[in-house]
């Protein structure tokens, strides 16, 4: 009888172990770890934000006029395939 009282006691201990904390204390918990986590970010100056502005503006132009030539150049191709097919 005391070897069952005892098994019945240990399990009720475990049972306490493997249960997950409140969601409140768990919500806590996660804001604390993403405070700390923000703390070690490195932020840019703003000379590296203004040259990293300038370029992306410049690639973006580059690739604007890239894909301007593209267009005309296929537009004409095309122009100049259906002018000949079309008599």
């Amino acid at each position: 009888m005391a070897a069952k009282n005892l098994e019945t006691k240990t399990d009720k201990k475990a049972a306490k172990k493997n249960k997950k904390p409140n969601v409140f204390s768990r919500a806590v918990k996660y804001l604390r770890e993403c405070k700390g986590e923000i703390k070690k970010i490195t932020w840019p100056t703003p000379l590296q934000t203004t040259k990293n502005f300038g370029i992306v503006l410049l690639v973006i132009f580059v690739i604007g006029l890239f894909v301007y030539a593209l267009d005309t150049g296929l537009f004409s191709l095309l122009s100049l395939v259906m002018s000949m097919y079309s008599t």
